[in-house]
């Protein structure tokens, strides 16, 4: 494994646009609107129902999904970068060292694989929650390492790096870090707490050099560049909205919402053939209904009794395995949802990847992955 050379950090100087709300304390309780009611665009149905599983027991974990023609690439919960071909599934390259069970002692020394993205000479970069930035050749398997966790980056450590995507000429990786407190699997302490302290970043691949460009979100979470590439998309999950980072141009530097006040918790972003966006929800905020996360908010002295009573696969059983899938405008504006109410056949969705009129659907933990025939629903 290649480690990287000259990796050089810099913090961009920009102005101080950033809301009060994001200057508060990392601990104190969130407050979120009201959810939207779940009709009209979010109105419930079963269209997910319609995907086929697929390679089912045999991959655990696909969270993000990438395509190279019609070859599929994921990373899985063992560490691995799989290639998808047809019926057969290829292993391609690990990111860390084995043993490999998926064991939550085992994932920082394994790796965890999340983002993925083909970058345009063909080679996959890859976002590991705990290894860092790679650069993977899919065909000959070699791996390069651009940037590595856990390091201090403009003063913070990298702990948790989650999604990236990469500008059409190659030169710049954008990246998130969705906390330098908690690492991935300790991610629900990052959603009770609602620790203010993910960032958006800048690899440059000539220069290698990192560059911080926005501080203090909320479990800064999946990435999508702007069609223009001077702003990027990131999911804000424990606030249910997505935010605009500029990142080059007459604005870079400042930050605006893109959308509030979601359904759901926002996970990965992807482009959709139509012009707008996937966005797959990590759980719902179903209204009318309960949501547990939403009365938890402004209530931080609960949230630290409950992690003193149960553990975190515990408290995983009380959040409802309801999918949603939202496809949004260019402008922010819902277009349509996809849903399973009870989460019966596509379970724990991260991510929806369009392709060749079918949405591929990642999952955080499912053992298997989702496809859905656009045409049918």
């Amino acid at each position: 494994m290649n480690e990287p050379e000259g990796l050089r950090f810099r913090r961009l100087n920009r102005p101080q646009i950033i809301t009060d709300e994001l200057q508060e304390p990392q601990y104190k309780g969130t407050s979120l609107n009201e959810p939207p009611l779940m009709s009209g665009c979010y109105e419930p149905n079963f269209k997910l129902r319609e995907a086929q599983r697929l390679f089912e027991d045999q991959l655990v974990g696909p969270e993000s999904i990438a395509n190279f023609g019609d070859v599929i690439y994921t990373g899985t919960a063992d560490g691995k970068i799989v290639k998808i071909e047809g019926k057969s599934i290829t292993v391609i390259a690990r990111l860390g060292k084995p043993p490999c069970d998926g064991s939550r002692e085992q994932e920082p020394s394994c790796g965890r694989p999340l983002g993925i993205r083909v970058g345009p000479n063909g080679t996959l970069f890859v976002a590991d929650a705990y290894l860092g930035l790679f650069e993977v050749n899919p065909v000959t398997g070699e791996v390069t390492n651009l940037v590595s966790a856990g390091q201090m980056v403009g003063g913070r450590r990298l702990s948790f790096v989650n999604d990236l995507d990469v500008t059409q000429d190659g030169r710049k990786v954008y990246f998130t870090d969705s906390s330098s407190r908690w690492q991935r699997r300790d991610y629900l302490h990052l959603i009770m707490e609602a620790t203010a302290d993910g960032r958006v970043l800048e690899y440059d691949t000539e220069t290698k050099e990192v560059t911080v460009l926005m501080e203090n979100l909320r479990f800064a979470n999946g990435i999508q560049l702007f069609p223009d590439e001077e702003s990027v998309l990131v999911t804000e999950t424990t606030m249910a909205r997505i935010r605009r980072v500029h990142v080059s141009g007459l604005n870079k530097g400042g930050m605006d919402t893109f959308v509030d006040n979601l359904p759901g918790f926002p996970d990965n972003i992807r482009r959709s053939s139509s012009g707008g966006y996937w966005v797959a929800m990590s759980a719902v905020r179903p209204n009318p209904g309960f949501s547990m996360l939403d009365f938890l908010s402004q209530k931080p002295w609960i949230k630290k009794l409950i992690f003193k009573l149960f553990s975190q696969d515990m408290l995983m059983k009380f959040v409802p395995r309801y999918s949603l899938v939202i496809e949004l405008q260019e402008s922010g504006t819902c277009v349509r949802s996809f849903h399973d109410p009870h989460g019966m056949v596509a379970a724990y969705v991260s991510e929806a990847h369009e392709h060749d009129g079918h949405l591929y659907l990642g999952s955080f933990r499912s053992p298997y992955l989702c496809k859905l025939d656009l045409s049918k629903v």
